[in-house]
């Protein structure tokens, strides 16, 4: 069995490099859904259009690489879910591009960094057992070297470990669950009572307590980080399903000065030494530059500084003073805790429309920095034809003005002429009558005189 293993790693080093990286991606059609069997397939599903996907693909052949050089049981594949949408939606395609690992009845999607290194570890994580067992202490010490962070059940069948099965089938994305017997364990490891669950990471060992930590689900998303990070944007989105504050020190990790090593190395002293303090309630982690901060901050801030962030709701605090020592942390961290701190930003209706405001505006200074005769054909021509069309309606104002008021002219002339006729008739009809009534006047006289 093992000399024809030999002979058939034997074949695939030998055919490999002549074998384009391409064809060890599947293409897969609609027929995929009955054909794939029992097998565990990891599915990249993409659009052509799409730029994130055409980043992807190389990095996607590597994986299909690797995949089949260490003999893995996962096939990988790929699906243009534009041709075939009805496969993409039954398998809840949103996005693209989309990665997921389909084994049995689950499909389970990957939200890590597109790296050929993270992938594979997903893969193989997610492909293997749901609950790996630890039958020896060597086996122990070989898991502890190898992950940062993972979580072990210890005891016989309960009620705890069922929940513990529940959690691992949800959270199995992230990281890697284990069982041991208590005796597999390390020697400083002491529980009160079995069975237990127990985190081992930063170095040492915590145990979940349902009373204290309550769920055990929250608890394994809280605690599958390391105490300290160094965070990017796609960590710190990761951080935000915790529901943890984030306590970062924003620095320059190419900046040698005593300022900046000062501030990470109290942050990371908090992180290590209070962890009993404030672990239930804040992650720590430093960040190198403040470009991510600043724009979700709306503001510049200056390095090194440090920044508890909420990400929940977009809310954050900035110290009133800067962090010289473990103490000054301190007493910051416990003004927030008991609500003294001043939070800043949110999600209100008026930071929405700042926030509006600020994506418009870093959007037009990156393109203009980035392509500054793209920035002006963009921004100038409609600009442009603008200004052209607001130039010819009023030129259209200023030169039918004369023509409409001599028209007006000339109907006040018509109107003030006839105005006069009419005037002059009047007047001739009351000199008229006057002349008549003067004579009327005359003959009455006479008729007087004769009568007397």
């Amino acid at each position: 069995m093992a000399a024809a293993g030999c002979i058939l790693a034997t074949v695939i080093f030998t055919f490999l490099p002549y074998c384009p990286v391409s064809a060890l991606v599947e293409d897969l059609d609609d027929s995929f859904r009955e054909n794939r069997k029992d097998d565990v397939w990891l599915v990249d599903f993409y659009a052509p259009w799409c730029g994130h996907c055409k980043k992807l693909e190389p990095i996607w052949n590597e994986v299909g690489l690797e995949m089949k050089v260490s003999g893995s049981p996962v096939r990988v594949g790929k699906m243009d879910a534009t041709v075939y949408s009805n496969v993409a939606s039954e398998y809840g395609v949103r996005g693209f591009p989309t990665i997921k690992l389909l084994k049995g009845d689950m499909a389970y999607n990957y939200r890590g960094q597109r790296t050929k290194e993270d992938i594979i570890e997903f893969a193989n994580r997610v492909a293997g057992p749901l609950i790996r067992q630890l039958p020896s202490q060597q086996m122990f010490d070989h898991v502890r070297k190898r992950h940062s962070v993972f979580f072990v059940y210890v005891g016989v069948d309960s009620t705890l470990k069922e929940k513990f099965i529940e959690v691992a089938s949800e959270l199995i994305v992230y990281t890697y669950f284990f069982s041991a017997s208590e005796d597999v364990l390390p020697e400083y490891v002491t529980l009160n009572e079995a069975p237990a669950v127990l985190v081992f990471k930063d170095s040492t060992y915590f145990v979940y307590d349902e009373y204290e930590d309550g769920d055990l689900s929250n608890w394994v998303n809280k605690e599958r980080f390391e105490g300290y990070l160094s965070i990017d944007g796609f960590t710190l989105y990761e951080l935000g399903d915790t529901g943890k504050l984030v306590a970062v020190a924003v620095i320059d990790d190419k900046n040698n000065s005593v300022e900046h090593a000062r501030l990470k190395s109290i942050v990371q002293d908090v992180a290590r030494n209070y962890r009993d303090h404030f672990h239930r309630d804040f992650q720590f982690g430093h960040m190198d530059g403040s470009d991510y901060i600043n724009s979700l901050l709306m503001d510049e801030l200056s390095v090194p500084s440090f920044v508890v962030l909420n990400t929940s709701n977009q809310q954050y605090f900035l110290p009133n003073k800067q962090i010289e020592s473990i103490e000054d942390m301190i007493q910051f961290i416990n003004s927030i805790l008991d609500g003294t701190a001043e939070a800043q930003g949110g999600d209100g209706i008026l930071q929405r429309i700042k926030r509006v405001a600020y994506d418009a505006k870093s959007t037009v200074v990156s393109v203009f920095k980035s392509s500054p005769l793209l920035g002006c054909f963009l921004f100038g021509l409609p600009l442009g034809v603008i200004s052209i069309m607001c130039y010819g309606i009023c030129t259209a104002d200023t030169e039918d003005g004369p023509e409409e008021m001599t028209r007006k002219d000339v109907v006040d002339q018509n109107l003030s002429d006839e105005g006069s006729d009419e005037d002059q008739e009047e007047e001739k009809n009351r000199e008229n009558a006057t002349d008549m009534s003067d004579e009327d006047q005359q003959e009455k006289d006479l008729m007087e005189k004769k009568k007397d």
